[in-house]
């Protein structure tokens, strides 16, 4: 299954370790599903890691960004073939992009407006908008129907 993540899981999955997303990055680190990226998402999270309230020096900013680099396969900028809804907030538009480009089966985030977007029938994504916690059900039906 193929992954977009939105900067604000990457944060969730590496820099709070929150419990709740434990079981994808279990999915992440076995190799059940693999996530994609581009160097415009990389800039956000560069640029996120810096903020002072994170409290991150730079090494420790480099650590976290080369942690996700290490399982998140960079696409190349390009045209996106499909035509997506488009998103209130123009910052998030780079990772329905991103999902559309890599061919994702989801795009996960917290973010309200790509959220919404997840309900539009005027304008569907050709993938899933979920937040973390419909992709671990969706990741567990799925290895269930495996078996």
């Amino acid at each position: 299954m193929k992954l977009a993540l939105d900067t604000n899981v990457v944060m969730e999955l590496l820099h709070w370790q929150d419990p709740r997303s434990t079981p994808l990055m279990g999915a992440i680190d076995a190799g059940r599903v693999h996530c994609f990226t581009d160097a415009v998402c990389l800039a956000e999270l560069q640029r996120v890691l810096a903020y002072p309230q994170f409290g991150r020096d730079e090494a420790a900013q480099r650590v976290l960004l080369d942690r996700y680099r290490g399982f998140a396969t960079e696409t190349p900028p390009g045209p996106v073939a499909a035509t997506l809804p488009r998103c209130r907030d123009g910052d998030d538009q780079k990772f329905m992009e991103l999902a559309a480009r890599c061919g994702a089966d989801l795009l996960i985030t917290r973010d309200r407006e790509l959220l919404k977007l997840a309900r539009s029938r005027r304008h569907p994504a050709p993938f899933a908008i979920v937040t973390p916690e419909q992709a671990i059900a969706t990741l567990l039906t799925a290895k269930e129907s495996a078996t």
